[in-house]
């Protein structure tokens, strides 16, 4: 995020009047734009227009790039301190095997204990469309499977070809 879009500063303030607040904050009233010029000009700061929308608008007199910079400080703190949820993607059969079970489901439970989401996922072919009830099965084995360290967002339902059902990892 670019700073500089966000706020005017000093000459490029147009308006005609202008509630001003001081640089500690107190309140120095409405007065035209130059007079709020001077007096910033007077303390060796800036005058930031922080509330364009109000009317008349809002400015603060204050140093710019010491306030550029600590809101850019506190922007990446904010990134930093952001965890991305992603949807991992695990595929089963409705033949699949016991053994084969096992592996998919020590899969998930890295992917949840990581704190991501979990969509489960059959692809009927042929003949399985008929005995979509199969799938629903399969799945909720495979949810059993899990010992209680997942739960499901979405229960296990058929749509169309497919029979998808949504994990998310236990809040502790």
């Amino acid at each position: 995020m670019i700073i500089k879009d966000l706020y005017s500063v000093n000459e490029s303030i147009r308006d005609r009047e202008v509630r001003v607040i001081g640089s500690e904050g107190e309140m120095l009233g409405v007065m035209s734009s130059r007079d709020a010029q001077h007096l910033a000009d007077d303390a060796g700061l800036d005058l930031v227009k922080i509330s364009p929308n109000a009317n008349p608008p809002v400015c603060k007199i204050m140093d710019y790039s010491k306030f550029k910079y600590e809101q850019a400080k506190r922007d990446k703190e904010n990134r930093k301190n952001q965890t991305v949820i992603e949807v991992k993607e695990i595929r089963l059969s409705m033949t699949i095997d016991v053994g084969d079970i096992a592996v998919k489901t020590k899969q998930c439970l890295k992917f949840l204990e990581a704190g991501n989401k979990v969509k489960v996922s059959i692809r009927m072919k042929g003949r399985e469309n008929a005995r979509s009830y199969q799938g629903v099965k399969v799945m909720q084995d495979f949810f059993e499977g899990l010992e209680g360290k997942a739960v499901q967002d979405k229960k296990p339902a058929t749509e169309g070809r497919h029979i998808t059902m949504m994990l998310s990892p236990v809040k502790a």
